[in-house]
């Protein structure tokens, strides 16, 4: 009866270091990127104009391709009572954005949770653990876990597939891919099909009951998915298939830039899975049962590769299950420990986690200085300067700004005003009514730059201490309009 206690705090134990340490990538970087602009936009305006169509953001900046808005929904609900009461305390937005995003992030985390527990009752509570720790000390998994990509919000669904796969509820982690292939991002059918053709050879399941339990889930998750899009969009459509025919069909996803085949395996994997890397080709060795879980994800990667355009947060379903073992690896190495040879690899382990702990350091830091222009907008607002002057003032925000890491959660209210109007000639801002330009431009006729932020550029190595230092250049350029002398003839940081 006594143990039932502690395995209890045990459990939450876990919970609460990566909560934490996801919790504490939300508060030092809160703002966001372009590739999770359609869901931040999305949850902002079912938050702040509900009901009011006509005033969100994607009506008139809809993007490269449509997304589903059901992700933004689910969200948006479980936040509005905080939101609420943040807006009844009349504080400013970007607290609404800690607040959706922290939420976001609890969903995903409680979807690893739900795994997580599959793996103790398989593996045991040492595997368990030690997937823990290495969840902790990877970066890209719980800093991204609380940015809703739509390769997160599947991730959520991958989770639970992961865990009912271990469990051995095989047509459950069918149905799960399905839904997550169907509504969040058309790539989980790499995952669902490799999964799929393994348990059909095994024997796990049989073609015709698979088709009984996923084709109604299919039908299911078309229809809730168009009902609610073609309603948001204002025409008909499946956001899914759209952009499973712009990416797989026309093949324009390579417009953003191709890697190589090996990309993958060579450098986004390395990064994201740090010392689990080495150690989950070595599970597959140590226990054969990890064959069963890595070969279908692994040929999830392997298919992901034919496409040109690479990112790390394509793969990201597959971290999980690379972990795993790399837990069960790691596990074997500890339980060996006393052993010559054992004990070599032990310490080479030991050694391997705290490069890691570095690596993951270094990245956050980098991370850090990537959202230049929020932070040139928080200042903007927050200085007295500007503040002097309650006439109206208009912020022009161009496209890279608006990219890297302003959103509208970070809009106050009178007497501000925004613009992000696309294609304006550089030399036509001096005749427009705009006080201020959130900018990549360093010169602007007309204006005056004011200040500047600096954003990460590379990482470089050098015969000293620290052997590793990040490089920091001018990214974003804030001008006042000489128009309105008085409100920019202050005493500003100056651009030189």
């Amino acid at each position: 009866m006594a143990s039932r206690p502690s395995k209890v705090l045990h459990s939450f134990g876990y919970d609460l270091l990566l909560g934490s340490i996801a919790a504490f990538y939300v508060f030092m970087v809160p703002y966001t990127k372009v590739e999770e602009s359609f869901n931040v936009q999305a949850m902002h305006d079912i938050l702040y104009h509900r009901h009011h169509l006509d005033k969100y953001d994607h009506l008139e900046y809809p993007g490269v391709v449509p997304r589903t808005f059901l992700g933004a929904f689910l969200v948006s609900a479980l936040a509005t009572p905080v939101v609420l009461i943040m807006s009844l305390l009349h504080l400013p937005k970007i607290y609404s954005l800690y607040a959706v995003r922290l939420v976001f992030g609890g969903i995903i985390l409680l979807t690893l949770r739900f795994c997580r527990i599959q793996v103790r009752h398989k593996f045991g509570r040492q595997v368990e653990a030690l997937f823990v720790i290495l969840s902790a000390i990877q970066f890209h998994l719980l800093f991204y876990c609380t940015r809703p990509l739509p390769n997160i919000l599947a991730l959520g669904l991958v989770n639970i597939a992961y865990a009912y796969w271990i469990r051995g509820s095989f047509y459950a982690t069918l149905n799960c891919l399905v839904f997550a292939t169907l509504v969040f991002r058309c790539d989980i059918l790499l995952l669902l099909c490799p999964i799929g053709l393994e348990l059909l050879l095994t024997r796990s399941i049989s073609l015709l009951k698979a088709c009984k339990w996923c084709i109604p889930m299919a039908l299911l998750c078309v229809g809730i998915t168009t009902f609610v899009d073609s309603f948001m969009w204002r025409k008909l459509m499946w956001p899914e298939f759209e952009v499973f025919w712009f990416n797989s069909v026309l093949n324009r996803s390579s417009e953003w830039g191709t890697y190589p085949f090996h990309w993958y395996f060579t450098s986004a994997l390395p990064r994201a899975l740090l010392a689990a890397y080495p150690l989950s080709l070595l599970g597959v060795f140590l226990d054969r049962r990890m064959l069963f879980y890595v070969i279908p994800v692994y040929s999830f990667v392997l298919l992901y590769s034919k496409l040109p355009h690479k990112e790390l947060r394509f793969i990201i379903a597959s971290v999980p299950i690379f972990n795993l073992s790399a837990a069960v690896a790691a596990s074997r190495i500890y339980n060996n420990r006393k052993k010559r040879l054992w004990n070599l690899l032990y310490f080479i382990m030991v050694g391997s986690i705290v490069v890691s702990l570095g690596c993951t350091v270094i990245t956050f830091l980098a991370s850090y200085e990537n959202y230049p222009s929020g932070y040139a907008l928080k200042y903007l607002h927050t200085s007295s300067q500007a503040m002097e002057n309650i006439k109206e003032q208009w912020i022009h925000i161009d496209s890279f700004s608006a990219m890297s890491g302003i959103s509208r959660f970070c809009e106050d209210d009178f007497p501000w005003r925004y613009s992000k109007e696309e294609r304006i000639p550089l030399q036509d801002y001096q005749f427009r009514n705009f006080t201020y330009l959130i900018s990549e431009h360093t010169t602007v006729d007309g204006f005056k730059c004011l200040f500047f932020v600096k954003g990460f550029s590379r990482v470089r190595l050098q015969i000293a201490f620290p052997p590793i230092m990040l490089v920091t250049e001018p990214k974003v350029f804030v001008h006042g309009n000489l128009q309105y002398w008085d409100q920019i003839d202050k005493r500003w940081p100056g651009c030189l």
